[in-house]
């Protein structure tokens, strides 16, 4: 039975797994870092560097023209006729065959080079590099020895750079997912400014009454055929016209009308 390394790579492609120590904005300052861990005697077969968020970037390095085309073509056909050259002079061991070789190749590799740049009709006059680059780099570490990975990174110089992974907080603290929010200050009032009059305080108005089912109906229109006793009849009513008083003692009398003899 195979024995598999802590850090030997997995032969199918695999996620990375760990924990995170620290994160770097480039690829130098993460190779600083498990550079930093390896002279520390840290076992570094259990980091993993892993890069987020790639991307393609290709570089223009220059414009092509039929010059610069028949020039590389030319050198690279040198190379391989020196090459050639090379053998034949170990097995005859004259050395004309070499410059024959060279000049040979420098011709075939400029004519091929013309010819193929002619095909692709100025459709890409320029030189470029490509190279896969991410935004940032992140340091995975085995769970069981995250802790001590951590404990060297910090004491690495501040030169180094890099930002590292915030320890988890033993107890929720507020903006941490589970907190809750403190309840907002409350602004105290406004004081009125001294000599001026205080705000009247508005009226405030009584209860309404609440209609008695047994005069009433639901609507509120008076129930046709009930009669309301005197005595459940509100106090503040008032009747709509007051007998004349009678007239008292010295009260003058209205004049009577004189009767016929």
């Amino acid at each position: 039975m195979s024995m598999s390394r802590p850090g030997a790579v997995p032969r199918v492609p695999t996620p990375p797994r760990g924990e995170e120590i620290a994160s770097y904005a480039t690829y130098l300052e993460a190779q600083k870092a498990v550079d930093f861990l390896s002279d520390n005697k840290f076992a570094v077969e259990l980091v993993t560097i892993v890069g987020t968020d790639l991307k393609m970037v290709e570089r223009v390095t220059g414009r092509l023209t039929y010059g610069r085309v028949a020039i590389a073509g030319a050198a690279s056909g040198a190379w391989f006729g020196l090459f050639v050259g090379l053998l034949l002079f170990l097995f005859s061991g004259d050395g004309a065959f070499v410059l024959t070789a060279i000049g040979i190749g420098a011709g075939f590799g400029l004519l091929f080079s013309v010819l193929s740049y002619a095909l692709t009709q100025g459709k890409r006059d320029f030189t470029s590099q490509s190279q896969i680059v991410a935004s940032s780099y992140g340091i995975l570490c085995a769970p069981e020895r995250a802790g001590d990975a951590r404990q060297l990174l910090a004491r690495m110089p501040e030169g180094a750079g890099g930002v590292r992974a915030p320890a988890a907080p033993a107890n929720p603290t507020w903006g941490t997912p589970g907190a809750t929010p403190p309840p907002a200050p409350t602004a105290p009032a406004p004081e009125p400014p001294a000599g001026a009059a205080p705000t009247p305080t508005p009226p405030v108005a009584p209860p309404a009454r609440t209609p008695d089912p047994r005069w009433t109906t639901p609507t509120g229109e008076p129930r046709y055929g009930a009669m309301r006793p005197t005595s459940d009849q509100p106090a503040d009513a008032q009747p709509d016209a007051q007998p004349d008083p009678l007239p008292g003692p010295g009260a003058q009398q209205p004049d009577q009308p004189e009767r016929p003899a």
